[in-house]
């Protein structure tokens, strides 16, 4: 009985031994670098066009132009990780960096020395794709010898929309856009036939998710009137891209909403 337990108690010794081991050894593996967090802080420039890349403040890049989100950084068992995107360092000192790109390309840069790059992140008013100011339309259409009259308001928002870029460098980012919420109204003479806040959320059906999470609703115009209603059109886009859907906002003669896709 003593010898079975002398040898339980020795197998168990051995098990958190070698859980301790590999609980350190998986541990270690993902340590963070803190002496190459530190040589990476400060503003980086293309070795080539000398432009500023990013600046490395903590353990956040940031970038020149506004529109691209700051990013997470950390320096890995020597790959250099921004946000989601991993990149294999080639070369690191205090003054050069050298990693692979997304398309396997070698990125060469150098650390500035000159304070008159930090202008390069002054703040200014990011590029956005949507006004920043309400627009609003009207008109009067007849139909059956019934005067309708319509009413477009496109109110910009603060909701932001990523989209997944690459810059110049390969370098993964996100750059950040601005969605509309677009109000329609209908009425019939004094009768209001038709009144709602538009969100791109509600053409999901019609959308693919994938598209639809950075696309914006940028514009929702009238096309024409016949004896299904007053026919709107609505183009969802994706910022700086020619991928564009257009769906048919139909607002029926009883006020009821039904939606078709158009086009691609």
């Amino acid at each position: 009985m003593k010898d079975r337990l002398l040898m339980l108690m020795s197998c168990v010794a051995m098990f958190v031994a070698c859980y301790s081991c590999s609980g350190e050894k998986a541990s270690t593996t993902l340590v963070e670098s803190r002496e190459a967090k530190a040589l990476l802080q400060g503003i980086w420039l293309d070795d080539v066009s000398e432009e500023v890349v990013f600046r490395a403040v903590g353990d956040t890049i940031f970038y020149p132009d506004e529109s691209i989100q700051p990013s997470y950084f950390r320096i890995i068992n020597d790959s250099l990780e921004i946000g989601a995107y991993r990149y294999a360092i080639i070369l690191q000192n205090e003054y050069s960096l050298s990693f692979l790109n997304q398309a396997g390309d070698k990125v060469e840069l150098r650390k500035s020395e000159s304070p008159s790059d930090s202008l390069a992140f002054v703040h200014r008013t990011p590029e956005i794709q949507t006004t920043s100011e309400v627009v609003k339309m009207d008109s009067v259409v007849m139909f059956n010898g019934e005067r309708y009259h319509w009413y477009i308001v496109v109110n910009p928002t603060k909701y932001q929309v990523t989209k997944t870029a690459y810059n110049n460098e390969g370098v993964g980012v996100e750059n950040i856009y601005y969605d509309n919420i677009i109000h329609i109204s209908l009425f019939q003479g004094v009768k209001r036939l038709f009144s709602r806040d538009m969100k791109k959320q509600m053409y999901e059906s019609k959308v693919p998710s994938d598209f639809l999470s950075q696309a914006i609703l940028g514009s929702i115009s009238y096309d024409h009137i016949d004896s299904k209603g007053v026919h709107f059109n609505a183009t969802l886009c994706i910022p700086e891209a020619a991928s564009c859907y257009m769906v048919e906002n139909l607002v029926g003669f009883d006020g009821q909403l039904t939606m078709n896709l158009l086009e691609y």
